[in-house]
């Protein structure tokens, strides 16, 4: 069923931008997974055709996009693989904490890049010992002669190698009480005194992701790269956080619709005991299952979008997709390479890096432990 947000427009958008992709993307990704890297020139490319940030203001190099444009590149990218969800992480979740709380002397001087493709962001809020619980970070901050002093490592940093912008998150007060209260974003600029990059991570899948280290050892940042005002960033995130999550649920059932995608076409031409795998009635009811329920999951997922597209409220609902979605798109992976048979544990089919990449999407931007922990609370049994 079509969504409702989508228009005409929108669907001009993704016949441009699978064009674009044909070209551009899909003849490189296997490469790209193998060095282990998106290429820079692919995000100017993306900018030059304006498939980054379009939802900003013209004067910033947008064209005020409605977030159904968003939906749309991130359907597109993740048909591609999910390796690209660094794009979607830059368009939807670092850079409209620049637009949202940055002045306008920040956003001037680097929004207009972030829609280009000349800068690459990147959020750092994980660490070596704190994940989903932001007010256990570590990583400090202080102000000395008109700088801020960063002292911390982060990890598990999408964007991390090529990032030129971080969006910090750390501590300006460690003594506050509650913790939380004590966070600040902090900006830092590629390059900035004290500051590197550790290991790009060798990860299970994801491979074309540039994921990485990221090492604050006296970093010196300038006074006027804070982010909105000081102890405030816990409540900055919160609020960004309904956005994020939906790109993950966008992502995930994308990938399911893939999936099935690959394994109805294996099926129906793969034989088996001298008919299709696809004429056995385990295979039509397995198929049918798993098809069944990645409707269901879309047809919430849209009606999400819809409500965050009218700027609702909806972190409870959010909550209810992220996992529920992250979750399905293990178990699509899991049956539909199962179906492939021997075929599926082999590299040069693509459902084979679509099992890799799956699992992950149930722990980033949220573990979907944390996920029920907010939906219990929005049911108030906390």
């Amino acid at each position: 069923m079509k969504a409702a947000y989508i228009t005409n427009e929108h669907e001009m958008l993704r016949k441009s931008l699978k064009k674009f992709l044909d070209k551009e993307a899909y003849p490189f990704y296997e490469d790209w997974e193998k060095q282990g890297e998106i290429p820079r020139a692919f995000w100017k490319k993306l900018g030059d055709q304006g498939f980054l940030c379009p939802w900003l203001e013209e004067s910033y190099g947008g064209f005020e996009a409605d977030f159904g444009y968003s939906v749309i590149i991130n359907e597109e990218l993740e048909k591609v693989g999910t390796g690209l969800i660094g794009i979607g992480l830059h368009n939807d979740i670092v850079v409209p904490y620049l637009h949202a709380y940055g002045t306008e002397s920040q956003k001037e001087k680097w929004l207009p890049q972030c829609a280009s493709g000349e800068i690459v962001t990147a959020i750092a809020m994980t660490e070596p010992g704190a994940g989903s619980d932001l007010a256990g970070i570590r990583t400090t901050a202080h102000k000395k002669d008109g700088r801020y002093i960063l002292n911390g490592e982060k990890t598990f940093i999408t964007n991390g190698i090529h990032a030129d912008l971080i969006v910090v998150v750390c501590k300006t007060n460690q003594n506050a009480s509650p913790p939380h209260k004590g966070i600040s974003l902090i900006i830092v600029e590629g390059g900035s005194p004290g500051f590197s990059r550790g290991r790009k991570l060798d990860k299970i899948g994801l491979h074309s992701q540039d994921t990485s280290e990221l090492i604050f050892e006296d970093a010196e940042v300038p006074a006027e790269n804070l982010l909105g005002d000081e102890g405030d960033g816990f409540y900055y995130l919160m609020n960004q956080l309904q956005q994020e999550r939906l790109i993950v649920g966008i992502g995930a059932i994308t990938a399911c619709e893939r999936m099935l995608e690959l394994t109805i076409a294996y099926v129906k031409q793969r034989t088996a005991f001298g008919k299709t795998v696809a004429s056995f009635q385990n295979t039509q009811f397995k198929l049918a299952e798993l098809h069944t329920e990645v409707e269901i999951g879309r047809t919430f997922l849209n009606r999400t979008i819809e409500a965050h597209m009218k700027g609702e409220d909806v972190v409870k609902e959010v909550s209810m997709s992220k996992w529920w979605t992250t979750d399905l798109v293990k178990k699509v992976a899991m049956e539909c390479l199962h179906l492939h048979g021997g075929y599926g544990y082999i590299e040069e089919y693509e459902i084979a890096r679509r099992f890799r990449d799956a699992p992950v999407t149930a722990i980033y931007a949220g573990s979907n432990e944390i996920m029920k922990t907010i939906i219990a609370k929005k049911m108030d049994l906390v």
